[in-house]
């Protein structure tokens, strides 16, 4: 529904419908953010695997630096290196 709405009760409406309806949309707040705290979890997990490398050029690449701008910060001159190293890196 829009904007996130459970439901839109009609007029007037029975507190015990509006309780109900409260009480839906907190447990499924809590099913997203559950969703949510695990996807995290899994990224962090994911992060893991790479190597020390990978995870360098990662943060530079989540700091939206260009890959040529990666290579001067790491001082290596071989820009296809460098693009070899975020492709295996995007594929973990």
């Amino acid at each position: 529904m829009k904007a996130g709405a459970v439901e839109f009760p009609d007029q007037p409406f029975r507190e015990r419908h509006l309780l109900g309806a409260i009480a839906q949309a907190i447990e499924r707040d809590r099913r997203r953010a559950g969703a949510k705290e695990r996807d995290g979890r899994s990224c962090w997990t994911r992060y893991e695997l790479l190597t020390p490398r990978e995870q360098e050029v990662m943060e530079l690449v989540v700091k939206g630096l260009l890959n040529k701008q990666i290579a001067a910060e790491l001082e290596n001159g071989r820009n296809q290196r460098l693009r070899f190293s975020a492709a295996r890196m995007m594929k973990k």
